[in-house]
């Protein structure tokens, strides 16, 4: 049986102090596969985010446990070369891309940046590495030497894929990667993804509140509610006979026009 790749053990997340203490994330656990893809699914202020957060390293768990390939990682890295290792095992790409690009860098110089930091490589193989990047997500040589601002919101969301990409990391976390996106546009970046899961053997931990999209991409679903786990198991089985009351609220509010929420796929 193969080891998890990722194995989240009772994880708790608290802010403030005394009176003011409010609770992020209640006691979460699962495991992901390498190769796996699992969905994470809530409303706002669920505790998914967070949960996702204290994953890459951005927030510091008050409880339990992350392991990464039998490796505690529920610390801060301690050193430079540490948070390097960290950055490039597992990498987030977040709901604006456009915020988390630098407005004056040009495509390809970003990707060149980020390949640089994880690799040794020379000028011309970052050179090939960015134009691998960039074919491997959909982008042209136009879209390279263009700046953020002149790219559209799917290739923007391209873009940020491609750099998570440039690490070469094991997990690829997404947090409500495609709910800024109209259907179509969703569609041809969930087509992507599972593409390049199906390439690379990249694992995907994919955080929304939309049961269509988790169905589309995900393997195993774990579905949350103020900050715990309310239900989880294999994706098809949560959203076909779904046994927490949320959850079957979740899978009967399903926010967007043109889904059928019995089968949670596209009406045509």
């Amino acid at each position: 049986m193969t080891e998890p790749l990722l194995v989240v053990e009772h994880l708790t997340k608290t802010f403030g102090r005394g009176r003011a203490e409010a609770t992020a994330v209640a006691d979460v656990s699962f495991a992901l596969a390498p190769g796996g893809s699992l969905g994470i699914v809530g409303e706002s202020g669920s505790g998914k985010t967070t949960t996702a957060r204290m994953i890459i390293g951005l927030e510091h768990p008050s409880g339990g446990h992350i392991t990464f390939r039998g490796e505690d990682r529920t610390h801060p890295a301690r050193s430079a070369r540490s948070r390097r290792q960290r950055g490039r095992d597992i990498q987030i790409v977040f709901q604006d891309p456009y915020t988390s690009l630098d407005r004056r860098q040009r495509v390809g110089d970003c990707l060149a940046e980020v390949v640089g930091v994880h690799s040794r490589l020379g000028r011309d193989e970052t050179r090939r590495r960015v134009s691998e990047l960039a074919e491997l997500v959909g982008l042209d040589d136009r879209q390279l030497a263009a700046l953020p601002r002149s790219l559209s919101g799917g290739q923007r969301q391209r873009v940020a894929i491609a750099r998570a990409l440039a690490a070469d990391p094991d997990i690829l976390i997404l947090d409500e990667a495609v709910s800024a996106l109209d259907v179509s546009i969703q569609a041809q970046i969930l087509n992507l993804l599972s593409d390049i899961r199906r390439k690379r053997g990249v694992s995907y931990l994919f955080i929304s509140h939309d049961l269509a999209v988790i169905r589309q991409v995900t393997d195993d679903t774990i579905v949350m509610r103020h900050g715990a786990v309310v239900e989880q198991g294999p994706t098809a089985d949560v959203l076909d006979n779904p046994q927490d009351p949320y959850t079957r609220l979740l899978r009967d509010s399903v926010p967007r026009s043109g889904w059928d929420p019995e089968t949670l796929t596209a009406r045509h």
